[in-house]
């Protein structure tokens, strides 16, 4: 897939802009604080509703107007989709095809992206959150059913929490009522983790052929699925998982409402990388953490073409600076020809230059976009 047009009305520091961008390399150039970064978060927000960079919803809208709208048309393999996406105070509201969503669930998937950015060290280096949210907003992409059973997973979590919390200070005392969460939570949980384990594996094989060439062949990448359940009981079918997890909310009934929290489930996991065994994120030096991150990232894109059957739209937020010039080297030439990408940076340097072919090129200059001939 890529993305044929954007339309921007309010977005940051963009008032209206209209870009229309070439199927291969698409380069944002210039100065710092003009507004690259904005245009590759507003692909970023066009295919996910949300930003990589805040939380806040409102800093994404232009500085004393009520709303941002997102326009792009998606060339898919079965033909060109439009979407659209408004943000404003009182919340977003979502269209494909013309057709609001009902739900913005309903809209992701449609405009998949993989995002480089120099916090994905963070992947590696950071805590177990950052891991997992990584995973969940990359597998929600890829796959529906994933999404689907993480979003209610989340709910039930959210209600069986609260409840712990008033049968922990006396508010509450049916125990039938906390049975029937934990069974929905353990239904929902085997899931997510069925799917999870399943992923993450072929991830791992994506990534240990990837690591390997990086590494000249003297590095091997593994990744270890860390859960609640026993690691033979991921192989198991998803039953089999559900019964496990039950049990083991069963067993812990007494604790976990002296807590007055869900002490077990998907929402506590955890990815360990390990190159030649040793674990990268406790012992690993920076330079292999930052080839372990670079595997992964690049292994999410080929994960995500063996699972939708296209391929991502790449997003490299100033990434050139952060990498030398071996692993440069091999980010370029892992999506050139391959995967429609955006790039932003201050200057093109000599390996960039060697290695990217016939970019398109737009100069950013205090939220004006100039379209140069490619070069």
């Amino acid at each position: 897939m890529f993305l044929e047009r954007l339309e921007l009305t309010n977005f940051r520091n963009y008032e209206t802009n209209t870009l229309n961008f070439d199927q291969g390399i698409n380069i944002f150039i210039g100065a710092n604080a003009q507004g690259k970064t904005n245009l590759l978060e507003a692909i970023y927000v066009l295919a996910l509703t949300r930003s990589h960079r805040t939380a806040n919803d409102k800093a994404l809208i232009r500085w004393q107007q009520d709303f941002a709208r997102l326009e792009g048309v998606v060339q898919r393999q079965t033909g060109k989709l439009p979407l659209e996406l408004i943000i404003s105070k009182q919340g977003k509201r979502a269209k494909v095809n013309h057709l609001e969503q009902a739900k913005l669930s309903a809209y992701l998937g449609h405009f998949n992206v993989v995002l480089f950015a120099p916090e994905d060290l963070e992947i590696v280096k950071g805590p177990p959150a950052n891991r997992r949210r990584f995973i969940d907003m990359e597998f929600g992409q890829m796959n529906m059913n994933y999404l689907m059973n993480l979003s209610q997973y989340k709910l039930v979590l959210k209600q069986r929490n609260l409840y712990l919390r008033r049968l922990k200070y006396k508010e509450a005392n049916d125990l039938i009522y906390l049975e029937v969460l934990s069974d929905q939570l353990a239904a929902f949980g085997a899931k997510v983790i069925k799917i999870r384990h399943q992923l993450l594996q072929q991830m791992q094989n994506f990534a240990q052929i990837i690591h390997q060439e990086i590494t000249n062949q003297q590095e091997q990448l593994t990744f270890k699925y860390q859960t609640f359940v026993k690691t033979e009981q991921l192989s198991d079918s998803e039953e089999v998982l559900y019964q496990a997890i039950k049990t083991i909310y069963e067993t812990n009934q007494k604790r976990e409402i002296e807590h007055g929290t869900t002490l077990f489930g998907p929402h506590r996991d955890d990815v360990v990388f390990y190159v030649n065994g040793q674990n990268v994120q406790a012992f690993g030096s920076q330079g292999q953490q930052r080839t372990t991150a670079l595997s992964v990232k690049l292994a999410e894109i080929d994960l995500m073409q063996a699972q939708t059957g296209e391929y991502p739209v790449l997003l490299l937020d100033d990434v050139l600076s952060e990498l030398d010039d071996v692993r440069q080297t091999h980010l370029l030439k892992a999506f050139q020809d391959k995967v429609q990408t955006f790039l932003t940076t201050t200057s093109l340097d000599s390996v960039a230059k060697e290695i990217i072919k016939t970019p398109k090129i737009f100069t950013i200059q205090d939220g004006i976009v100039l379209d140069e001939p490619s070069s």
